[in-house]
Protein backbone atom coordinates (compact mmCIF):
# COMPACT_ATOMS: atom_id res chain seq x y z
CA UNK A 1 0.00 0.00 0.00
CA UNK A 2 1.38 3.49 -0.75
CA UNK A 3 2.41 5.91 1.75
CA UNK A 4 -0.65 8.53 0.00
CA UNK A 5 -3.06 5.60 0.47
CA UNK A 6 -2.42 5.13 4.02
CA UNK A 7 -2.58 9.06 4.82
CA UNK A 8 -5.98 8.79 2.83
CA UNK A 9 -7.49 6.27 4.74
CA UNK A 10 -6.13 7.55 7.99
CA UNK A 11 -7.79 10.54 7.18
CA UNK A 12 -10.89 9.36 6.40
CA UNK A 13 -10.56 7.47 9.81
CA UNK A 14 -9.94 10.31 11.84
CA UNK A 15 -12.93 12.32 9.77
CA UNK A 16 -15.12 9.66 11.18
CA UNK A 17 -14.16 9.21 14.83
CA UNK A 18 -14.20 13.28 15.38
CA UNK A 19 -17.51 13.64 13.24
CA UNK A 20 -20.67 15.21 14.96
CA UNK A 21 -23.28 12.81 14.97
CA UNK A 22 -25.14 15.21 12.60
CA UNK A 23 -21.89 14.76 10.11
CA UNK A 24 -22.21 10.92 10.44
CA UNK A 25 -25.83 11.15 9.54
CA UNK A 26 -24.45 13.39 6.36
CA UNK A 27 -21.80 10.77 5.63
CA UNK A 28 -24.23 7.94 5.83
CA UNK A 29 -26.71 9.26 3.47
CA UNK A 30 -23.55 10.24 1.31
CA UNK A 31 -22.62 6.83 1.27
CA UNK A 32 -25.56 5.54 0.40
CA UNK A 33 -25.54 7.47 -2.94
CA UNK A 34 -22.12 6.30 -3.64
CA UNK A 35 -23.36 2.93 -3.31
CA UNK A 36 -26.99 3.65 -5.25
CA UNK A 37 -24.60 4.82 -8.15
CA UNK A 38 -22.05 1.86 -8.00
CA UNK A 39 -25.13 -0.32 -8.05
CA UNK A 40 -27.16 1.57 -11.14
CA UNK A 41 -23.64 1.29 -13.47
CA UNK A 42 -23.42 -2.48 -12.33
CA UNK A 43 -26.94 -3.06 -13.56
CA UNK A 44 -25.99 -1.16 -16.69
CA UNK A 45 -22.82 -3.54 -17.12
CA UNK A 46 -25.10 -6.56 -16.44
CA UNK A 47 -22.42 -7.13 -13.47
CA UNK A 48 -24.94 -8.93 -11.24
CA UNK A 49 -22.93 -9.72 -8.04
CA UNK A 50 -21.35 -5.93 -7.93
CA UNK A 51 -25.18 -4.66 -8.12
CA UNK A 52 -25.94 -7.00 -5.77
CA UNK A 53 -22.83 -6.49 -2.83
CA UNK A 54 -23.67 -2.58 -3.93
CA UNK A 55 -27.51 -2.81 -2.84
CA UNK A 56 -26.93 -4.66 -0.02
CA UNK A 57 -24.25 -1.80 1.14
CA UNK A 58 -26.78 0.62 1.04
CA UNK A 59 -29.56 -1.49 2.42
CA UNK A 60 -27.08 -1.48 5.80
CA UNK A 61 -26.84 2.67 5.56
CA UNK A 62 -30.70 2.55 5.44
CA UNK A 63 -31.17 0.34 8.45
CA UNK A 64 -28.59 2.00 10.52
CA UNK A 65 -30.43 5.03 9.95
CA UNK A 66 -33.43 3.40 10.96
CA UNK A 67 -32.04 2.45 13.73
CA UNK A 68 -31.11 5.20 15.11
CA UNK A 69 -34.15 7.43 14.74
CA UNK A 70 -35.70 8.45 18.37
CA UNK A 71 -39.33 7.53 17.95
CA UNK A 72 -40.13 10.12 21.43
CA UNK A 73 -39.57 12.48 18.26
CA UNK A 74 -42.37 12.76 15.72
CA UNK A 75 -40.54 13.27 12.72
CA UNK A 76 -38.93 10.11 13.73
CA UNK A 77 -42.23 8.29 13.93
CA UNK A 78 -42.17 10.20 10.01
CA UNK A 79 -38.98 8.84 8.64
CA UNK A 80 -39.39 5.52 9.79
CA UNK A 81 -42.00 4.79 6.90
CA UNK A 82 -39.58 6.39 4.06
CA UNK A 83 -37.12 4.64 5.20
CA UNK A 84 -39.03 1.04 5.21
CA UNK A 85 -40.24 1.95 1.48
CA UNK A 86 -36.55 2.60 0.65
CA UNK A 87 -35.15 -0.64 2.19
CA UNK A 88 -38.87 -2.38 0.28
CA UNK A 89 -37.45 -0.44 -3.28
CA UNK A 90 -34.22 -2.04 -2.74
CA UNK A 91 -35.22 -5.33 -3.15
CA UNK A 92 -37.29 -4.67 -5.52
CA UNK A 93 -34.22 -3.05 -7.55
CA UNK A 94 -31.99 -5.86 -6.50
CA UNK A 95 -34.19 -9.32 -7.71
CA UNK A 96 -35.20 -6.96 -10.94
CA UNK A 97 -32.04 -5.07 -11.91
CA UNK A 98 -34.29 -2.54 -12.48
CA UNK A 99 -32.07 1.16 -12.57
CA UNK A 100 -35.46 3.29 -12.55
CA UNK A 101 -35.99 1.79 -9.12
CA UNK A 102 -32.56 2.65 -7.77
CA UNK A 103 -33.19 6.47 -9.84
CA UNK A 104 -35.94 7.19 -7.58
CA UNK A 105 -34.45 5.58 -4.08
CA UNK A 106 -31.31 8.05 -5.29
CA UNK A 107 -33.71 10.81 -5.74
CA UNK A 108 -35.09 10.54 -2.04
CA UNK A 109 -32.05 9.84 -0.35
CA UNK A 110 -30.98 12.65 -1.87
CA UNK A 111 -34.09 15.15 -0.98
CA UNK A 112 -33.05 13.57 2.72
CA UNK A 113 -29.22 14.41 2.63
CA UNK A 114 -29.86 17.98 1.10
CA UNK A 115 -32.43 18.67 4.08
CA UNK A 116 -29.91 17.54 6.54
CA UNK A 117 -27.65 19.57 5.72
CA UNK A 118 -29.84 22.35 5.87
CA UNK A 119 -30.24 21.59 9.30
CA UNK A 120 -26.80 21.03 9.65
CA UNK A 121 -26.26 24.66 8.93
CA UNK A 122 -29.01 26.04 10.17
CA UNK A 123 -27.92 24.20 13.54
CA UNK A 124 -24.10 25.50 13.26
CA UNK A 125 -25.52 29.37 12.47
CA UNK A 126 -27.32 29.21 16.04
CA UNK A 127 -24.81 27.73 17.73
CA UNK A 128 -21.95 30.47 16.35
CA UNK A 129 -24.57 33.21 16.97
CA UNK A 130 -25.26 31.94 20.62
CA UNK A 131 -21.48 31.85 21.47
CA UNK A 132 -21.16 35.56 20.09
CA UNK A 133 -23.44 36.56 22.74
CA UNK A 134 -21.66 35.50 25.25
Amino acid sequence: MSAHTSAFNAYKQNSVTTASPGELTLMLYNGCLKFLTKSKRAIEEKNFEEKNTNIIKAQAIIAELMSTLNMDIEISKQMLPLYEYINRRLIEANTKNDTAIVVEVEGLVTEFRDTWKEVLKITRQQQYSNTNEV
